[in-house]
């Protein structure tokens, strides 16, 4: 079941609608790719790939359409981090993006508002890898200073490439957090975090 739209901009003319990726149609899986590739064809970060399509994948999406083409989404697939070792119940947040044209016009802050209210009451943290943290940081997450790690079947492997790059969004079930501690995520192809 599709959850109800809700109208999340100051201006109200944005609706961010939340479904599971099992709810989503052909046609808007198609325009969902069409849009990610697209919004990252020029990244200096490096554009949107295969395995970030499938990181995306088996979560909740969130969708904000303008004269019914999707111009903003933004999904939430659980992960399991570890903070200090101690392991959290995490929404990660995958495949930001506001097609080029539509950008700053509030479609993408009013998707990571949604994104912020559906990780509050179920997770115990919100987490992100990104090279734009100014954009985050104004929504209230905040920048992780720790050393970052990938879980692998041999033990930790450290990822300093990744270090600065990972954001995180305290819940009303996240632990004290010192954002100063080690942290690491489960390996997966592609970008680890």
């Amino acid at each position: 079941m599709e959850t109800t739209l809700r109208r999340n901009m100051t201006d109200g003319t944005g609706l961010v609608r939340r479904l599971r990726t099992d709810q989503l149609t052909e046609a808007d899986i198609a325009a969902i790719r069409d849009l990610l590739w697209n919004a990252f064809a020029d990244d200096p970060d490096g554009a949107f790939t295969e395995d970030d399509w499938q990181h995306s994948i088996g979560g909740m999406h969130f969708l904000l359409r303008e004269d019914a083409a999707i111009v903003s989404h933004a999904s939430v697939v659980e992960r399991e981090l570890h903070v200090g070792g101690k392991p959290l119940r995490t929404g990660y947040v995958e495949a930001v993006a506001t097609a080029p044209a539509s950008q700053r016009r509030g479609f993408g802050s009013a998707v990571m508002r949604e994104v912020a209210s559906y990780i509050a009451p179920q997770f115990e943290l919100g987490a992100l890898g990104t090279g734009s943290q100014g954009f985050y940081e104004r929504l209230g997450w905040q920048n992780w200073t720790g050393p970052s790690y990938v879980r692998r079947p041999g033990g930790l492997q450290r990822t300093e490439e990744d270090d600065g790059y990972i954001m995180v969004l305290p819940t009303p079930s996240s632990p004290a957090l010192d954002l100063t501690e080690p942290t690491s995520c489960e390996w997966r192809p592609g970008d680890v975090w």
